[in-house]
This record gives structure tokens, sequence and C-alpha cells, in this order.
């Protein structure tokens, strides 16, 4: 029964990996759009992660997962002669990608850190089914890679201790490099590691040669990321050697010194220390969190998923993928209740939860902003272009980039701008009548937004909307307004006219001007 309830939970995973939902700009500005700018040149956006004096993101974790993905693509793409990779085939081979490295590295970890056969059949399933595996691990989040490392970097110790009367060098050699991966990935790695890692220093004590292979293995790995990123971030003219002597790149250095102002946090948000505890951990676990007194005996498991907790709660800028390690970690963990009674009441509340959320966030959760840029991309591509070189991006997520395939498409994104300013930006951008500059603009826009309904009756006269494209699969909960609109009429508002259209506007002028 438990094999085909996993099979039919690879299926959900799969549709899903599929699915262009856009979480978080993140997942697109911190990996993709750098990677497939560096491998297909193609004009992308770097974010300030990128572009400050002391980077704060390395580009070593990024070539294994991103790169070699989009170099294989491109090597097939010359061999076959087919020419230059489609965006959309990148984009949906690095979906498949990370639902592969979830399916087989997440799920293999759940094996191997949980003995009991029994308890392993409850723990997989149970992580099988969290919509946090359906979406958030088959996007291309950092947070995504972090998990995996952070599972097997505590398989890695596991191992270490449970052979404690062999040197276990490999296990150690393998460890010290996630470790550096792990850092070089996110800063917030070590708070998942200490307790285990802790854990493992008497082992080291009495094996000497495990710590220096662990060591070794982490300064070499921390080396060759140094010297990457080094040669990345400095402009060409000076030999390596040198710049590393004068001018290395250490970007987990760099991110400790960013987020220890609070005045450089305060840019992205600021939150209480039980933000975690109160927000974050029931968004991700919801009826699962009812389990956690029902937890076996205190593994490495479990005092990661806590320590992490605890520590990343001191940072105030907290948000629920920060924990996404913790999901897998306190799954594989809890006891299902023991009447049947309870266990079907738990099993009821866990499904809709995860169905819920699953279909809110792996579906519609700014699900037409991707499928927007491939369009507006391959309308060009094609030939049959809309006439519009210059798109305006309004109350969604900034569009990826790299998604166009190099055509020349001006995109102007307008964030949450309001309503009147966005009107005046694209009013100034088109023209006046008489003008020879006079021309069509592209507008990209949530159909939620009932100001575009008033602004197109307001200028029916003198403005011409033509839609060119729309999807229904797409919400965006940035649009939530419960003060003006009430909760039922924001609710009728953003899910009943649910969509993201492409509009063609231009200038209706007299014959006679």
């Amino acid at each position: 029964m438990w094999r085909r309830t996993y099979l039919l939970l690879l299926l959900v995973r799969i549709y899903f990996a599929v699915s262009p939902s856009y979480i978080h700009p993140d997942e697109n500005f911190q990996g993709p759009e750098v990677i497939a700018g560096e491998v297909f040149e193609y004009p992308h956006l770097r974010t300030w992660e990128f572009t400050t004096t002391r980077p704060v993101r390395s580009l070593f974790p990024l070539w294994p997962v991103y790169g070699l993905p989009m170099l294989v693509l491109q090597w097939v793409g010359t061999e076959t002669g087919s020419g230059a990779v489609a965006p959309h085939v990148i984009y949906y081979t690095l979906r498949l990608m990370m639902f592969i490295l979830s399916f087989v590295l997440e799920d293999w970890a759940i094996h191997e850190l949980v003995p009991s056969p029994r308890q392993r059949t409850s723990a997989v399933v149970l992580v099988a089914s969290s919509y946090v595996t359906w979406t958030y691990q088959t996007h291309t989040f950092s947070n995504a890679v972090e998990t995996l490392v952070v599972l097997w970097s505590i398989v890695m110790i596991q191992r270490i201790l449970d052979n404690r009367h062999r040197s276990s060098l490999l296990s150690s050699a393998v460890l010290g490099s996630l470790l550096a991966f792990g850092v070089f990935n996110r800063i917030t790695f070590p708070a998942f590691l200490l307790p285990p890692l802790i854990y493992l220093m008497p082992h080291f004590l009495q094996k000497p040669f495990c710590l220096f292979a662990t060591a070794f293995s982490f300064l070499l790995t921390s080396f060759l990321t140094i010297t990457i990123d080094t040669f990345f971030y400095n402009p060409p003219g000076s030999s390596l050697a040198q710049l590393l002597r004068t001018n290395a790149i250490v970007t987990p250095l760099n991110s400790i010194r960013y987020n220890a102002s609070a005045a450089n946090l305060s840019l992205h948000g600021l939150h209480p220390p039980y933000q975690h505890l109160v927000a974050s951990l029931p968004l991700l676990l919801g009826p699962a969190l009812l389990l956690l007194h029902h937890i076996r005996k205190p593994t490495l498991s479990i005092l990661s998923a806590f320590s992490a907790t605890i520590l990343l709660s001191l940072i105030p800028h907290q948000e629920p993928r920060f924990l996404l390690p913790v999901v897998p970690l306190l799954l594989s963990s809890v006891r299902l209740p023991s009447s049947a009674a309870s266990k079907r009441y738990w099993f009821g509340t866990w499904i809709v939860f995860n169905a819920v959320l699953g279909v809110l966030m792996g579906v519609y959760h700014q699900g037409g902003v991707v499928p927007a840029q491939l369009w507006l991309g391959q309308q060009q591509q094609q030939e049959r272009g809309t006439g519009v070189m210059e798109v305006f991006w309004w109350r969604t997520y900034s569009p990826p980039m790299w998604l166009l395939g190099g055509q020349e498409v001006v995109t102007v994104d307008l964030m949450g701008m309001n309503a009147s300013g966005m009107m005046d930006r694209l009013t100034l951008a088109m023209g006046e009548c008489g003008e020879r500059e006079l021309r069509s603009i592209g507008l990209v826009a949530p159909t939620s937004s009932i100001e575009l309904d008033s602004w197109r009756q307001q200028t029916r006269k003198d403005l011409l909307f033509e839609r060119q494209w729309m999807t229904r699969r797409h919400v965006n909960l940035d649009d939530l307004d419960m003060e003006q609109d009430g909760v039922r009429g924001t609710l009728t508002r953003v899910m009943g006219r649910r969509g993201l259209a492409i509009w063609k506007i231009s200038r209706l002028c007299a014959d006679s001007e």
C-alpha cells in the first residue's frame, strides 16, 4: 500500500515540478539568471548580491547545480545541429533536475537517517506528501540545495559515528567538502550543523586522522571556491595569483558583514524573534506541528532542526524558506497518532493542508510571469512580433530576463508602483499625437487590478488596449487589501479575477494630426 502511495506522490511531485509557479524572485535571480547569462550569453540582470563591492553570493555552488545542465544542453544543441537551446527547454530541464535531486538525494538521505524499517516508511511518505517537497524543493532555490547538503552532512556524521572502530576517512573527507559547499551556498548553513558537529568532536579527538581529512577537504574546497569567485568578480588584467593575494573574494565573510548591519536588513524587512515559531513553522508544517510531542528520541536530525530554528530566530530578517531543511528533519522524526480515530483525523487535515498550499504555491502563485516572459521572447524570435519593443511589468514579481532568449525586448519593472504612477509612466512612454516617436507599448499586469478597468474606460477615445495573451493560472498575493475591500471583497477580486494578461497599448490619433 505504501509503495503505491509513494508512487502517486512522485507523480504529484513531477506535476508541480513542471508547473511554472514563481514562489520568490530569488529562485531565478540568485541562480539561473546569472548562470544562463554566462553559458548562453543572454542579456540578464545581476542583483545587488552580485554587483556590490563585497559580493555575498558565491558562483561555485551555482555551477554544478545549474551550470552543468546548461552546458550539457548547449553541447547537445551544438552536436545535433539544432542551434540555440530554447529558454523554455532550459527552464523545464532545471525544474526536472531539481525534482531528480529531491527524489534521489532527499529520499535516500531519509532512508539513511531513519534506522527502523517501519518508521522509515512513515518518514519517507510524510516527507513525500509535504507541499514543501512538491514546490520549494523542485524550484531553483539555494534553500532547496541547502536542504540536500544539510541532510547529507548529517548522513556523513551519522556514518562516522556508527563506525567508531574504523577511521571513516572517506566519509570524513566527503563531510569536509559538504561543509564548505554548504557554507558558500548559504551563510545560514552552519546553524543546522552546530549540534551534530559537537557530537562528532569526541570521535575526532580519538581519530585525529578523521579530523585532518575533514579539515583538509574543507580547506581545499574552500580554496577552490574562493579562486573561482575571485576570478569571476574581478576585472580581467591581473594574474589570478595576484588577485588572491590582494583582492580575494570570500563571500561568506561578506555576507556576515552585510547581515550584521540592522540598516541593511531593514531593506529586506525586519521581523520579531518569534516570527519563525508563530508563522514560518506553521506555514511549512501545518498539522505536523501537532506531532512534535510524539518525537522519538533526540536524534541528530531533531537537534539540527531545533538548533537552526533557535539560531535563525535571532536574525531580524526571517522568511519561511530559511527553514526549509527543518521540514524533512522533523517529518522524519515524528510519530503518527497511535489511535485509529486520531490518525484518520490527522491524515485528513494533513491532506487538505498540503493540497491547498500545494495548488496555491505550486500552480497559481505568480504563475503567469514565466509563461508570459517566454511568450514575449518567442513572439520576437518567430518574427511575428507584437510590434512592441518595450514592455512594462506591473504588480508582478520581477520577470527573469534570460527567459527572453536574447531577444531585443526592453523590460521595465514597475513592481508595486501605485496605479496613477503606472499610468503616467506608460503615457509618457507612448508619446503624444503629432510626435515622431509615437509608439505602442506592452503592459503585463494581473487581471485582478481593477484600476485597469477604469483606466481603459476613461481613455477609450484616446488609447487602444489590445489583449495579446492571458492565463488564468496566476494569483497575486501581494495585492491583498483587506482594509479597503474587506476579506470577502479581497478574495473575490484576487481569486475570482485571478490571471495575468499582456496588453498592447497604442495611442489613437486623428488623421489630421
